[in-house]
C-alpha cells in the first residue's frame, strides 16, 4: 500500500478569537494578516516535506485554495517547484488545480514544468474547487462543469499533441505547441478528489481516472461512491482495482487514545469549528439552488446513506471534544490501533493508497514534525507492507 500524507498547509496561527458568534469574518481583512506567520508556516511546511522524503513516506499531497486562512496554498504549483528542490524521491501529489477557475493552456505549461523540475515526480490532480473560488473569481457557478471538463480536453490535448488548436465555449487557441512538455509520458498520473456528485465520478471513470471516495468519513456514502465508480468503469471499458482508489484518512500517534484527543483534539476542533466552512456554503442544497451542484447529483447513493451527503455546516460548528472521543473509527491512539484501524479502512474500501491528515488546524511545527516521525517509524513501515487486493463492491 502506499502512503500519501495531505498538507492543506494552513496559517500557522488560529484566529477563532475574530469570530462573530459561530463565523470567521469573511472577508478577512489585511489587518489580520502577518507576513512573518506566513513566511514561517512556509518554512515549516516545506521542512516537514523534507522530513517525510527522508523517512520513506510515498507521497505529499497540497491543494488549492484562496483568501482565508484555512490553507495559503493559492498556488499548489510554487509549492510544487519548492518541493522539488528540496526532495529527492517524494510524490508530489497536487490535489488539485481548479480547472473551472484558471486558464487551462497556463495549467498545462506550468505542469509541466513542475514534472520536468522533479524529474517526473508529479501526480497532477483536478478539481472543480469550491464554492467561494467561485465567487472570488467571478466564475458563475453553473458554468463550473463545464469549464472543468473542457479544461481537461485541452490540457491534455496539449500535453500529448504536437501542435493543436482548439475552440470551445469558454476557451480557444490556434496552433499551439507548449514547451516544455512533460517529463512522464504521455503525461503525469491524473487523480481526482470526489465529495460524491455523479458526474464528477462519471467524468473520472470515462477518463480511468483514479479517485478519493468521498470528505464524508461515512463508510456506506464510500462504498456508494466505490460501486457507481466502479460500474461506470465498465461500462468505458475498465475495471476498478485497488490503484483506481485513494483513501483519506486522520491520524495521529500517541501513548493513548486519551493522550491523542487531548494531544490533536483542540486542532481538529479548530479547524472545523472555525476554518472550513469560513466564506463558503457546504449545505448541499444551498449549492444545488446556486448551480454548483445538479439536483440529481446524489441519487445514485442508498437513501440511508444520503443524510450524511448534507453538508451541514453545524456539524462541523458544534463540534466537541465529546465528538471525537465517541468516534471509534478515527485511528488516534497508540500505534499499533492506529495502523488497525488504518488498514481495515483501506481493506473495506479496497484502496491501494492511503492520503493521511496529520495537520488540518496549524498545530506547532514541533508537535507536527514529531507526528510524522512516530508515524514514520511506527506505522508506516506495516502500511507499506500490507497489500490490498480487491475491490469489495458486495
Amino acid at each position: 500500500m502506499k502512503v500519501f500524507a495531505f498538507d492543506l498547509l494552513p496559517y500557522g496561527e488560529h484566529l477563532s478569537h475574530l469570530r462573530v458568534g459561530s463565523e470567521l469574518p469573511w472577508p478577512l481583512p489585511k489587518e489580520h494578516f502577518d507576513p512573518e506567520v506566513a513566511a514561517r508556516t512556509y518554512a515549516e511546511h516545506l521542512e516537514a516535506w523534507e522530513l517525510m522524503d527522508e523517512l520513506g513516506y510515498d507521497g505529499i499531497g497540497f491543494n488549492e485554495h484562496h483568501t482565508s486562512p484555512y490553507g495559503l496554498m493559492n498556488s499548489p504549483n510554487i509549492m510544487a517547484a519548492a518541493a522539488a528542490q528540496r526532495t529527492s524521491r517524494l510524490k508530489l501529489l497536487i490535489y488539485g488545480n481548479l480547472l473551472p477557475i484558471h486558464d487551462p493552456l497556463r495549467l498545462a505549461e506550468e505542469l509541466s514544468m513542475v514534472d520536468c523540475l522533479s524529474g517526473g515526480r508529479l501526480i497532477s490532480g483536478f478539481a472543480r474547487g469550491i464554492p467561494r473560488e467561485h465567487n472570488v473569481y467571478q466564475v458563475p457557478m453553473r458554468e463550473s462543469r463545464p469549464r472543468f471538463e473542457e479544461a481537461w480536453q485541452i490540457i491534455k490535448r496539449a500535453w500529448t499533441e504536437e501542435v493543436f488548436s482548439f475552440e470551445g465555449d469558454f476557451w480557444t487557441y490556434r496552433d499551439v505547441a507548449i514547451w516544455p512538455r512533460p517529463y512522464q509520458q504521455p503525461h503525469p498520473p491524473v487523480w481526482t478528489p470526489v465529495t460524491g456528485s455523479k458526474e464528477t465520478i462519471e467524468w473520472a471513470a470515462r477518463e480511468n481516472i483514479p479517485i478519493t471516495p468521498g470528505l464524508s468519513p461515512h463508510m456506506g456514502v464510500r462504498r456508494d461512491i466505490v460501486k457507481y465508480y466502479a460500474g461506470k468503469l465498465s461500462e468505458s471499458g475498465f475495471s476498478v482495482t485497488p490503484e483506481h482508489l485513494i483513501m483519506p484518512a486522520n491520524a495521529f500517534v500517541a501513548d493513548s487514545r486519551e493522550q491523542a484527543l487531548e494531544m490533536a483534539g483542540p486542532y481538529t476542533l479548530y479547524f472545523n469549528q472555525t476554518l472550513f466552512s469560513h466564506g463558503n456554503i457546504t449545505e448541499a442544497s444551498l449549492q444545488t439552488e446556486q448551480g454548483y451542484l445538479n439536483s440529481g447529483a446524489y441519487d445514485y447513493v442508498q437513501p440511508d446513506n444520503r443524510p450524511f451527503m448534507s453538508g451541514n455546516r453545524e456539524v462541523y460548528r458544534n463540534m466537541t471534544m465529546e465528538n471525537l472521543a465517541d468516534n471509534r473509527d478515527l485511528a488516534w491512539g497508540p500505534a499499533d490501533e492506529v495502523r488497525d484501524k488504518l488498514i481495515a479502512a483501506a481493506d473495506a474500501v479496497g484502496a491501494g493508497t492511503l492520503l493521511v491528515s496529520f495537520n488540518r488546524g496549524a498545530m506547532p511545527n514541533e508537535m507536527f514534525m514529531e507526528q510524522l516521525r512516530r508515524f514514520g517509524k511506527e506505522v508506516l513501515p506495516a502500511l507499506q507492507a500490507h497489500q490490498v487486493t480487491e475491490v469489495p463492491l458486495d
